[in-house]
């Protein structure tokens, strides 16, 4: 129900997709998911949200506490990576318990570009080896555990993102702020590379991650 949530749903609802959102607070989610079913989950428990997924297409996931914008102490880092593994592993574990006629066909897993940090000047693939950064190691052992999903005859697709530029994206508006009151100005020596993405692009790959099986 998150930023990347709220847009794709809206996107797979518009295009005739019937939506299930998956929801920690789904009194929350209601508010923010109108024509959407919001069911309630917790991650753990593979029992209930097999039940959740029996019948349905595909599974899409979100979950994660957010990376910004407090500071990365100990504690922090431990539930940036829990909460990405935990949520993974139950989606995959529901996964299982399900008879192959009844269970989803796809698992979208969100990840991160962040394996390529510090690789600007050249172009990377999907085989140039990962950095050895704090998000990198993150978003190796989420997509790990997503991609057990495939052991089972899940097709999973992996989706590195990077900043997502949207009109409602809260780490744009940290960047905007300075600049709103006079204080902005050249971030460092001016080569900081951000690899962005537009929301309506990541809506869209989502879409064809779903629909195509190559």
């Amino acid at each position: 129900s998150g930023l990347l949530g709220r847009h794709i749903a809206a996107g797979l609802l518009k295009r005739g997709d019937d939506v299930t959102v998956l929801s920690r607070n789904p009194v929350d989610a209601r508010q923010r998911f109108r024509s959407a079913t919001i069911r309630p989950w917790r991650p753990g428990d593979a029992e209930g949200l097999a039940a959740e997924l029996t019948d349905c297409d595909a599974v899409v996931n979100l979950a994660g506490v957010a990376v910004g914008p407090r500071p990365w102490t100990a504690g922090r880092r431990r539930a940036i990576l829990a909460s990405r593994i935990s949520a993974t592993r139950t989606i995959v574990e529901a996964l299982a318990r399900l008879d192959q006629t009844r269970r989803p066909n796809i698992l979208v897993s969100v990840s991160g570009t962040d394996a390529y940090t510090g690789s600007d000047a050249v172009e990377a693939t999907e085989e140039t080896p990962s950095t050895d950064g704090f998000l990198a190691r993150v978003c190796g052992a989420w997509e790990a555990e997503a991609a057990r999903a495939k052991a089972i005859g899940v097709r999973v697709a992996i989706l590195r993102i990077g900043f997502v530029l949207a009109p409602d994206a809260a780490a744009l508006a940290l960047y905007v702020a300075p600049f709103r009151v006079g204080l902005g100005g050249p971030v460092g020596d001016g080569r900081q590379w951000i690899s962005w993405i537009h929301i309506d692009d990541v809506v869209g790959l989502t879409g064809l991650a779903l629909d195509d099986p190559h």
